[in-house]
């Protein structure tokens, strides 16, 4: 963002008169129009952009070329400040690039982001802060006024969100050991040492850094991230100045933000987000860090600019991996360097799923995702939000689902409020305050968690007189009301998404597992009826016991006992088969189950509803917003407004109404259900192992006997033909020219046999290594 001092030998100004409309019933408005400008640019004052303590920024134009900038006109308060940090002298104005879509402020103070940013947002933020301080830095430049409201947003060519630094009016040229003692900058984002000189008018004389940034940094991007300031005492920051300091400069080591409840009550501190966050636990572990480490009073113990540069580098560097755990039900974002190995991926995560590397398996769109630990994290699939990883785990557990309330209250607070008529939202404090302050009140909707351990909501209590405006108009109080209640629908839209998001991967991962172990079936199927057709060969051998004139030997009596046992194991694998296609009947069934769950999910229209409501209350808002800046409205506007605010009250409890009754009790009996469909599938799957372990154990022995068989039947069809030989030779026939028709076939017989027996036992050999290879890898399903 460049900047540039614009020198006119002072501010010309054009008054023009307007000629105002009045209407009966209206309070009489009246304003002037202004044109100023410098030798260069001209801009009215109707087009304001922003205003602080000691200037105002327009938008104004180049007069030679038209081009759009914003100038900052500082006005009389800004000369009051040090010399230093004044704007130049009074003939002079910052000339600044034009961003068309707004501050970091601004968006965080629409009712989408009163919750935080988005993770995509927030991380393209945190790049676009860490570049523009990172130049600061090469140019030795210290900011001293970073905040939300000087970071501007900008839309870029195909769509992207751009954020630049600006307003460097309290900016001075400073190394890195160098001091200054001036204080600039807004009090919310002060570092502590300046807030107490600024701020509390304490006398000190103490020097300061360039690492003041730093707090002011953390500050801000704790800001975005949860939608509400850090350092909040009871009344707000702007009320209660002791306690605001007494927050930051006794904030523990490693605490990120700390809260005063009650008036006069202890200070709470807190090492975590907030959970109505939207940032990724797999993000949060990378940003706590930081934020503990640059927002520490104490010199020696915060973190330097390089420091931080190498931290926030190292997260802007990793690439994320979506994970679906299939057995919690919950989707976990990886954050890994891409030069990481997959060993090093699946470590991650073991450390967010407690599913152990050797315990987890992966299907990606429906096919078996084998991850070698030694290969490059490259090699994993290309993964989104819709479209994750499916991780499923050897080990059956309870499945958690979306976390969304206070696991330390056992509670959270969320959607419809009863907002006191006179309720503050402070424009840094934003709706998550409000969000306290109800809770200190009592006042709300609590969503609590049930007995079953599942981390859902298990009971809502509807309020149906919420929310509640009084009979007053008080334009600002309606405003506020409706501002923080919208919020919390937003806030209400997205868990709805995500629940339902859920409940579609948990029904589309379990399917995709299912089918895998409908193959598996279908394969062990087949090497079972193979083995039972080879076997029934071999049960033929019973003949010689029936033959006339064969001797009863051993060898015979050791081939009935083989044939025995062949018939025996033969008994096992139809046990098996049959046991196998019972299965496979199940499994055929519970697929049916799944996809009929997955087509009314398909067709569920709570999220369409959901929409259409804040759509709706959305456009009350703006009336709301707009109405707020004026001195009062008509007696026909009021009655409009009192009607608005019944139609928006009414648009709330249906809001409600459909995320407790179409969202949130269907993603709790889905996931009930998913849990009893979990431990069908590890049982199913267990037993498919013992069943492919019964028939290689029971082809492993048919493969023995059928060796032994062979041996014996060789042996004795080799024995008949050397004693008829003999016999032949030592007493020619007289009475018949050929042997004995029944010897004669059952040589032939025997021969055959053997050549039977050996392709059969190598068949059994394939079989063998075939469920061996069942038995170590899961089937991927066909697609």
């Amino acid at each position: 963002m460049t900047t540039s001092p614009e020198s006119s030998g002072g501010v010309t100004q054009s008054h023009k008169p307007a000629c105002p409309t009045a209407e009966m019933g209206r309070w009489p408005a009246s304003w002037e129009q202004e044109m100023q400008s410098t030798v260069n640019y001209l801009w009215h004052t109707d087009d304001l952009l922003g205003q602080g303590a000691t200037a105002s920024v327009y938008k104004a134009r180049n007069k030679k070329s038209g081009e759009l900038v914003a100038v900052k006109v500082f006005n009389t308060a800004s000369y009051l400040r040090p010399r230093e940090v004044q704007g130049g002298s009074r003939q002079k104005v910052l000339v600044m690039e034009y961003c068309s879509s707004g501050s970091l402020l601004s968006a965080l103070e629409s009712p989408e982001n009163a919750f935080g940013l988005p993770e995509d947002e927030f991380l393209v933020v945190l790049r676009c802060v860490v570049a523009g301080m990172n130049h600061l830095r090469e140019n030795g430049i210290v900011h001293r006024d970073i905040k939300p409201g000087n970071i501007m947003r900008l839309v870029g060519e195909e769509g992207q969100s751009i954020y630049k630094l600006t307003d460097f009016g309290a900016a001075r040229e400073l190394d890195d050991d160098e001091k200054f003692v001036s204080v600039y900058g807004t009090e919310e984002y002060l570092h502590p040492d300046m807030y107490e000189r600024a701020v509390l008018r304490k006398p000190q004389q103490k020097a300061f850094g360039v690492a003041v940034d730093l707090w002011s940094i953390g500050v801000t991007l704790y800001h975005a991230a949860t939608g509400s300031l850090p350092f909040v005492p009871f009344g707000g920051p702007r009320r209660n100045k002791e306690i605001m300091y007494r927050i930051t400069t006794e904030k523990p080591t490693g605490a990120i933000a700390g809260t005063q409840r009650l008036e006069n009550g202890p200070l709470e501190w807190s090492y975590t987000l907030p959970i109505t966050c939207q940032l990724s636990m797999g993000l949060q572990s990378q940003l706590v860090p930081i934020l503990a480490n640059i927002l520490e009073v104490e010199q020696a113990k915060c973190w330097g600019f390089d420091q931080f540069f190498a931290e926030t580098s190292d997260i802007l560097q990793r690439v994320v991996v979506h994970v679906f755990s299939l057995p919690q039900a919950v989707v976990h974002h990886v954050y890994i360097h891409a030069h990481n190995t997959i060993a090093i991926f699946l470590e991650a995560v073991y450390k967010q799923t407690n599913v152990a590397p050797q315990h987890q398996e992966y299907l990606f769109e429906g096919h078996l995702c084998v991850l070698e630990p030694s290969l490059s994290a490259q090699h994993i699939a290309h993964t989104t939000a819709s479209s994750p990883l499916t991780l499923f785990s050897m080990v059956c557990e309870t499945p958690k689902g979306l976390a969304f309330r206070d696991r330390c209250r056992r509670q959270i607070w969320v959607l419809i409020l009863h907002t006191p008529l006179k309720c503050h939202v402070t424009r840094a404090g934003g709706l998550p305050n409000l969000l306290r302050s109800v809770q200190r009140s009592g006042k709300g909707t609590p969503v609590e968690t049930g007995r079953c351990g599942f981390n859902v909501v298990s009971t809502v209590r509807a309020a149906l007189d919420i929310p509640k405006f009084f009979p007053k108009v008080d334009l600002q109080a309606d405003y506020n009301t409706a501002k923080g209640v919208l919020g919390a629908g937003y806030q209400a839209l997205r868990l709805a998404q995500a629940l339902l998001t859920g409940q579609e991967l948990m029904l589309r991962g379990l399917h995709w597992f299912v089918e895998s172990l409908q193959a598996t079936c279908r394969r062990t199927l087949e090497v079972t009826r193979m083995a039972l057709l080879f076997l029934s060969s071999s049960l033929g051998t019973e003949r010689f016991s029936n033959v006339a004139g064969v001797p009863e030997i051993q060898e015979l009596k050791r081939a009935a006992e083989l044939r025995s046992k062949l018939r025996t194991l033969a008994e096992v694998l139809s046990r098996c088969s049959h046991n196998i296609t019972e299965t496979k009947m199940t499994l055929s069934n519970l697929s049916s189950e799944l996809m009929k769950n997955r087509d009314q999910v398909h067709a569920d229209r709570s999220i369409q509803q959901i929409q259409c409501c804040l759509d709706k209350m959305y456009l009350i808002y703006k009336q709301f917003k707009k109405s707020r800046m004026r001195p009062g409205l008509g007696y026909n506007e009021e009655q409009i407004h009192k009607l608005d605010k019944v139609n928006f009250s009414h648009l709330a409890k249906r809001l409600l109404q459909v995320f407790q009754e179409e969202r949130v009790q269907k993603y709790q009996a889905s996931l009930v259900t998913h849990g009893k469909r979990m431990r069908v599938v590890h049982e199913t799957r267990n037993h498919l192992r013992l069943v492919g372990c019964s028939v290689a154990a029971c082809n492993t022995e048919a493969q023995g006997a059928q060796e032994s068989l062979s041996k014996i039947l060789d042996w004795l069809s080799h024995q008949l033909l050397q004693d008829r030989t003999k016999e032949a030779q030592a007493s020619p026939p007289t009475t018949a020219p050929y042997p004995s028709p029944a010897l004669k076939d059952l040589v032939l017989h025997m021969q055959e046999l053997c050549k039977e027996m050996k392709v059969l036992a190598s068949d059994l050999q394939d079989n063998n290594r075939v469920i061996e290879g069942l038995s170590r890898v899961p089937s991927a399903p066909d697609i």
